[in-house]
């Protein structure tokens, strides 16, 4: 239903009205069908729904690449980008508006987005957005992302936007939601429905939507082609590695026995996994209701330094990828005040895993969709110590799966 409607449901029968019209236009509405599949609204052999979104990401991000990218010629098609494609790549400056884990997914391609545009990018969190009254020009392109497409706060900061002139562009989950219809062009995730409160297939598909933006927008540059293939190539192999991670499960529901009675866990990482560790404090924070924080590891000597000690939890993310180096100072800095770091890091890194307390292994990947695979044992650890907890795994306390409140 849009603004101002009104439903009657006589004898069975479901009619929509319009109360606010134009002239031309007819008072009732036609009622859209949307095609679902019972099995994608159940929970099957899962105990929660947010365990089968969790393990159904193999599949959900074939769904988002699924005839959008040819692997063979290294090219990606946006459908619902197309009419739009001149003005894309004439735009001086990108801005992402989102909340919440729609925002984590925007700040974990920001770096990329750089890289393949070599525009400005801007992430910003739309409450923050519309309370600063940001400057918007006409050349400007903002994104709105949320899985709903009903988020309060970002659907006011698009009417912002719209009203200045901005080409605006959506990239939801849910077909003829409140932000697809409004925006001028965008992309379907097609994550499927999540159900969980807390978003876990639909992160990672955010995240490949705005990959694939990315690759669409450097396709005739010839200095990007390499880097274009290598990516494309990682996408490629991105479900296979994703079913590798999600063997993890057990060591995972190993470590969350040792964490569940802690009081605060801090997760620290920087560069392509900063979002990751925002995103991972996230979901320890709303399923099991413990203190967590995502730490920019550059930042541990401004001040987090201080928290460092043998009794507090510290999750750190060592990939390798160019800031591999100085990742390596931070677990050195961590190790020398006593701290005993649970290390993320690719097969194989012995000079990592020689200073950590407990290792996962992760497979390696091109480096910026690491933030994928890092991601997928954050999402288990809190699941598996929430439900240690007693906590209400798909829908936690005081939360709701759509604000559509401000």
């Amino acid at each position: 239903m849009e603004d101002d409607d009104v439903a009657a449901v006589t004898d069975g029968c479901l009619s929509l009205h319009r109360i606010r019209r134009s002239v031309d236009e007819s008072s009732a509405r036609q009622v859209q069908t949307l095609q679902m599949e019972i099995q994608q609204i159940m929970r099957g052999n899962y105990s929660t729904f947010m365990q089968k979104e969790i393990f159904e990401q193999p599949e959900s991000v074939v769904n988002t690449m699924r005839g959008r990218i040819n692997f063979d010629a290294n090219t990606v098609h946006l459908g619902g980008l197309k009419q739009h494609i001149n003005e894309l790549k004439r735009c001086r400056r990108l801005i992402f508006i989102a909340c919440g884990t729609s925002y984590h997914s925007a700040m974990a391609t920001r770096q990329l987005m750089e890289e393949l545009t070599e525009l400005p990018v801007m992430v910003e969190l739309a409450s923050d957005f519309l309370d600063r009254k940001t400057p918007i020009f006409r050349d400007d392109v903002c994104f709105f992302i949320s899985q709903s497409g009903e988020t309060a706060d970002t659907l006011m900061a698009l009417r912002y936007c719209k009203g200045r002139g901005a080409l605006t562009v959506g990239i939801t989950n849910v077909v003829g939601s409140s932000i697809s219809r409004e925006t001028d062009c965008g992309v379907h995730i097609n994550a499927g429905p999540e159900i969980g409160v807390a978003s876990t297939k639909a992160y990672t598909s955010q995240f490949i939507a705005l990959v694939m933006f990315g690759l669409m927008m450097c396709e005739d540059r010839i200095s990007m082609q390499q880097r274009r293939a290598d990516i494309i190539k990682g996408l490629k192999d991105l479900p296979d590695k994703i079913k590798e991670v999600l063997k993890l499960d057990e060591e995972v529901h190993s470590l969350a026995q040792e964490l569940y009675q802690q009081k605060s866990v801090l997760i620290m990482g920087r560069g392509y996994n900063f979002a990751t560790c925002l995103e991972g404090a996230l979901k320890v924070k709303e399923l099991t209701y413990m203190h967590s924080e995502g730490i920019l590891a550059g930042e541990l000597k401004h001040g987090p330094l201080a928290l460092v000690d043998k009794a507090m939890p510290i999750i750190m993310i060592i990939m390798k990828d160019g800031t591999y180096t100085k990742c390596q100072n931070a677990l050195q800095q961590v190790v020398a005040r006593m701290g005993r770091p649970i290390l993320l890091c690719e097969q194989g890194d012995t000079l990592s895993q020689k200073e950590a307390h407990r290792v996962m292994e992760l497979p390696g990947i091109v480096d910026c969709l690491s933030g994928i695979l890092t991601v997928i044992p954050l999402q288990l650890l809190s699941f598996h110590i929430a439900v240690l907890k007693g906590c209400d795994v798909d829908c936690p306390r005081n939360l709701a799966k759509s604000v559509t409140v401000e």
